[in-house]
């Protein structure tokens, strides 16, 4: 029996013009921790709401393992996370996730993302989350999509004002022991997603959907 059939999310890939976007394999770790540590946002100011990047290299390296260990572990058709690394030209380059609690009835996923600051600025960011929406909308059949941003991360509320979400309110979140900032909720439903021009590739996607689901056999 092979690794696919053991855990079919690893059998999962979606492809956009640029991009390719895999559920995180152990063998994806050394270049995502590579990816990170060449730089990810301005260390002055901390877009996260876990200071992940401010963490030495050895305990950043072992902390992005665990986590992405951790969400497989715990994933059930109830709650789950999926980690997708994204591969430009086959090299890791960032990650897109993707988040459900009590699917089944609320139909709502949620993202975030993180892409090295090298391969920033070129509409990859865009393309990326557009690919994980198209998965979620037409592939499990989620009708919302919820993500949210600092106040002042332009960038990211850019993206999400491209793709159709609306603003869904302001909190404040703390996002280091001496920073505090205003993070704004946006909300997208499906019938408002801005879709692209391109069309999604996927592979394994069935197999993926059913254990999402509950339904895998």
């Amino acid at each position: 029996m092979d690794l696919e059939r053991i855990w079919p999310l690893f059998g999962l890939r979606i492809t956009t013009p640029r991009l390719a976007l895999c559920p995180v394999r152990d063998d994806d770790l050394p270049g995502l921790v590579t990816a990170a540590l060449s730089g990810v946002h301005d260390p002055a100011r901390m877009p996260f709401g876990v200071p992940w990047t401010d963490a030495e290299p050895e305990a950043m390296a072992r902390s992005l393992a665990q986590y992405h260990w951790k969400l497989r572990s715990t994933a059930t058709p109830e709650s789950w996370g999926v980690g997708f690394t994204v591969l430009r030209d086959g090299v890791p380059v960032g990650v897109q996730e993707l988040h459900a609690r009590q699917f089944a009835a609320r139909r709502t996923v949620e993202s975030g993302s993180w892409i090295a600051k090298g391969h920033q600025g070129v509409g990859l960011g865009t393309e990326m989350r557009a690919g994980l929406l198209l998965f979620a909308f037409d592939h499990l059949g989620a009708e919302w999509a919820e993500s949210s941003a600092a106040a002042w991360n332009e960038p990211s509320r850019r993206v999400s004002a491209k793709l159709g979400y609306r603003e869904n309110g302001v909190t404040r979140v703390r996002t280091r022991p001496d920073e505090v900032v205003d993070e704004v909720r946006v909300r997208l439903h499906r019938d408002d997603f801005v879709r692209p021009a391109w069309t999604l590739g996927t592979a394994g996607a069935r197999a993926a959907v059913a254990l999402l689901s509950g339904t895998a056999g």
